[in-house]
């Protein structure tokens, strides 16, 4: 009887993921949104509609992009904050040419590996001080604005500060994390005076309040960002830091600029897919990407154990050299181009045994060496792909006194290997995971997509790419479709893969699947979650397609006329 049980249940388990829809895919969780004037898909409603309101009231996708980003910091401090950096991409339609942004802040000129090995220190620690490098989210959407925005500045904080001032209910999985998060970080300074008001972990339906926050936008959305850097918020903040022992100066945060940087790319199947280089890591995916292109992966069919398996050691092969050549390019020599040659991909594929996992790969040899996704579209057919997150959690723990928000942690992931590329240096960014993604097709713009989650995130931009060239999804469809995760790579910060890592499968994929892709030697773990969250936009001809991740709280709006409503009035709430 226990074995009719189980056979039952493994049977069923294959058909978990299944809706009753008269189109697409079994695992389709809805359509595509469909719009002409423009459209906005983040992972919280309240973003998204808030860049819907500023489309609404003459602002461009860049402008509503940073007004949505905002909101986020707010209602998904899980997911993103002001204590982050920020990472984009953005197509300009007049130019007909992609930018790329990089705001992510450096280790303090003060920190040095020294420094750390006299305080017994051989690894930076996840939480603290020590971790906290440079918040570059702010300088980040000034940069944008004053190179492409359209709106007044100050007038893209109405809707955040609105919400901190007057609250908001939490929503599902925000909730969740921040019921997690609570038990890691209650013990910090500051934690529960902001998202423990009542002495207990915010949970799914509380009305939130952030009066600090909505104080530090209003600060923000005056100075131009300027108090964040070199004003009031600046001092409070270096103040604490170094109080709480870590080395994070005024100078540091005074003398803070982003970068704007060429994005790269490589062409699979005739798609362009662009990725911004290191100090991140989306060129993994386009590793992984040319890897792929030498297979008929169409024919393997989705998700079977013969996809899975090459995927995977494309994967393992792309991380080795991630984890020996990824850092800050202004630092160390990254061989880009050499990476994601076709040639290149070449060589590295003839390691992949088609019968057997690799439990090791070499990295290849040169001579010389948790996030919030949303992106934006208006009717002049600007897109913006930004990423932004404080990285592990919510961050650092370190809460600056009255001000709303907590310091990223993104400082974890430098090498104390003084002769790695990755290693701890004044000044120096870290590796960094949040990557941003395009897709061009004829040398005009296609989908702006990510995928946040860690290192989930360049693997899971190759399924996605994979899903809709190879596999013929529409945009929703590759987003639903189950997910593959490896983990257990070999890291910038200096751990190697043993025994191969192991393999996770989304539910949905058949255990038939699961059963070959043990035989072939992957070492399979059950996880739920980790699978990263996704949103896209789709330009075709003059028409959008939207998308949005069906595993977070958040959705896709369109905006396609202004209603007679819209044409009287603004959409946008008062903060008076």
């Amino acid at each position: 009887m226990k074995f009719l049980t189980l056979t039952i249940f493994l049977f069923l388990s294959n058909y978990i993921i299944s809706y009753d829809r008269i189109l697409g895919k079994d695992f389709a969780t809805r359509s595509e949104v469909i719009a002409t004037n423009g459209m906005a898909a983040t992972s919280h409603p309240l973003a998204t509609q808030t860049a819907i309101d500023v489309l609404k009231d003459g602002g461009n996708a860049i402008d509503a992009a940073i007004a949505a980003n905002a909101v986020l910091g707010l209602v998904e401090p899980t997911g993103c904050g002001i204590g982050g950096d920020l990472f984009s991409i953005v197509w300009i339609e007049d130019d007909k040419k992609l930018y790329g942004l990089n705001s992510s802040g450096p280790a303090a000129q003060d920190m040095t590996i020294k420094k750390l090995k006299a305080m017994g220190i051989d690894k930076i620690p996840p939480f603290g001080p020590l971790p906290v490098t440079v918040p570059g989210a702010v300088a980040g959407w000034t940069a944008l604005h004053k190179r492409f925005g359209k709106k007044s500045f100050d007038g893209l904080f109405t809707n955040a500060i609105y919400y901190a001032d007057n609250g908001f209910p939490i929503t599902e999985v925000v909730g969740y994390y921040l019921q997690l998060s609570s038990v890691r970080y209650k013990d910090y300074p500051n934690f529960k005076d902001v998202w423990m008001p009542n002495g207990d972990a915010l949970k799914k339906g509380d009305i939130f309040v952030n009066k600090g926050l909505a104080n530090t936008y209003k600060e923000i959305a005056k100075s131009y960002g300027e108090s964040f850097y070199k004003g009031e918020i600046a001092k409070i903040i270096s103040k604490f830091i170094i109080e709480q022992g870590g080395f994070l100066s005024e100078d540091d945060l005074k003398n803070y600029q982003p970068e704007w940087i060429t994005p790269v790319s490589s062409n699979y199947r005739g798609f362009d897919v662009w990725e911004l280089p290191p100090n991140g890591q989306g060129i993994a995916a386009l590793q992984i990407l040319n890897i792929l292109e030498q297979y008929d992966i169409s024919n393997m069919g989705h998700n079977s154990a013969e996809y899975i398996h090459i995927f995977t050691e494309a994967k393992k092969l792309a991380y080795e050299d991630r984890a020996k050549y990824y850092a800050d390019m202004n630092f160390a020599d990254v061989p880009v181009k050499e990476l994601i040659s076709k040639e290149y991909a070449l060589e590295r594929n003839k390691l992949i045994d088609l019968k057997k996992a690799a439990s090791t790969y070499d990295t290849g040899i040169f001579e010389n060496g948790d996030t919030i996704y949303m992106t934006v579209a208006d009717k002049d057919g600007n897109m913006v792909s930004l990423i932004q997150s404080n990285y592990r959690g919510m961050g650092s723990g370190m809460v600056p006194p009255n001000l709303g928000f907590m310091l990223q942690d993104r400082g974890e992931m430098f090498n104390l290997d003084p002769k790695h590329r990755n290693s701890l240096e004044g000044g120096k960014r870290p590796f960094h995971t949040i990557i941003p993604a395009f897709i061009t097709k004829d040398d005009k713009p296609f989908i702006s997509f990510g995928l946040m989650g860690g290192g989930m995130q360049p693997q899971g931009h190759a399924q996605i790419v994979v899903n809709i060239v190879d596999f013929q999804m529409n945009l929703q469809e590759a987003g639903d479709a189950p997910r593959i995760r490896h983990f257990g790579s070999s890291e910038p910060t200096g751990e190697t893969m043993i025994n191969g890592g192991f393999l996770s499968l989304e539910s949905g994929i058949d255990n038939q699947v699961r059963s070959e892709l043990m035989k072939l030697g992957h070492n399979l773990k059950d996880e739920k979650g980790g699978y990263g969250g996704y949103q896209a936009i789709m330009r075709v001809d003059e028409v959008y397609y939207g998308a949005s991740e069906s595993r977070k709280d958040g959705h896709c709006l369109l905006y396609t006329s202004p209603s007679p409503r819209d044409r009287q009035k603004s959409r946008m709430p008062s903060c008076a």
